[in-house]
């Protein structure tokens, strides 16, 4: 191992209490593992689903850091996601599902999208410091959580951050584009749909309708236009009120994976969590099961589409 990259792990080590062991990000998930992916035998169609703000793993060394306790530091999490769009699976399409919570990073954003004064010492030049999503506190290693929280009482080791992005980060976006590719060689295309939930108050437009979803391609650049008139339609015939792209278009990973003129389509749906959930407790209402099933059959429908709606694009869609 290079000397650099040594002390990188070093300096990021941190001493539990009573223990003589040293413990770094890199062992943070050693039994959970960070993410994976839950697929059948066989895939069987070109879709591919993945979830990656929904992770429940916090780990101690982690909530040590923190000075939120394990409720309000819970504040970002996609709840359930994953569970909600469970059964794409029986129909032949992989998820992917991150263990690692948002507040722990989140894999959403550029791999250094980092906050320099979140650091003991100065980020490297090649960081994007300027973004809007690191003025908000939500960059690669996320400086807050919920409505403005915290997560750490001071400055962190910037080796922390580096840490996290080497062990985490970069092996999950390596996984996404490995099933992406794979899929993509054996289908001819693939449709990437990323599973997010947002908070039961947003509301959008001049009259402040809160919707139940909200889907993104990035102001149509992302995925087939078709693709996103069919995911639109097919939540409003089933009842629900659905936004297009205000206000989320979709992160860091639609925009860098949805890529329709290389057949590459990408889709963000965000859920309302007051359709499933009791924000306060985090515990499953009584609606979860019905929404549920509601996005199986939305899967489906979203699966059966054509294959032309995916390869027969003009060049310009990109």
């Amino acid at each position: 191992m290079p000397h650099a990259r040594w002390q990188v792990l070093r300096h990021d080590a941190v001493l539990f209490p009573g223990s003589c062991k040293l413990k770094t990000a890199a062992e943070d998930f050693s039994v959970v593992p960070p993410f994976e992916i839950r697929s059948g035998a066989e895939q069987r169609v070109p879709f591919l689903f993945n979830s990656p703000h929904s992770g429940r793993h916090y780990p101690e060394r982690f909530l040590a850091m923190a000075r939120l306790d394990r409720n309000a530091i819970r504040r970002s999490e996609d709840c359930y996601v994953e569970e909600l769009f469970g059964g794409a699976v029986p129909l032949g399409a992989p998820l992917l599902a991150a263990n690692f919570p948002r507040a722990y990073l989140d894999v959403n954003r550029e791999p250094w999208e980092l906050d320099p004064r979140m650091f003991a010492e100065p980020v490297p030049s090649f960081c994007n410091i300027r973004s809007a999503r690191v003025a908000g506190g939500l960059g690669t290693v996320p400086k807050l959580v919920g409505e403005g929280l915290d997560i750490y009482p001071g400055r962190l080791p910037l080796a922390e951050a580096v840490a996290r992005i080497e062990a985490v980060y970069k092996p999950y976006h390596e996984t996404l584009k490995r099933l992406l590719t794979r899929t993509h060689a054996r289908f001819g295309y693939a449709v990437l749909i990323d599973c997010h939930s947002m908070p039961a108050g947003i509301r959008v437009g001049d009259n402040g309708v809160r919707p139940d979803f909200i889907i993104g391609d990035r102001f149509g650049i992302s995925a087939s236009p078709a693709l996103t008139e069919m995911a639109i339609s097919l939540l409003v015939g089933m009842g629900y009120t659905v936004a297009h792209n205000k206000p989320y278009a979709g992160g860091f990973i639609t925009e860098h994976y949805g890529r329709p003129a290389r057949h590459l389509h990408a889709l963000q749906v965000e859920v309302n969590r007051g359709l499933y959930m009791d924000e306060r407790t985090f515990r499953k209402s009584a609606g979860f099961d019905a929404l549920a099933g509601d996005l199986t059959r939305f899967s489906a429908d979203l699966m059966s589409m054509p294959d032309h709606h995916f390869v027969d694009l003009p060049l310009a869609a990109e």
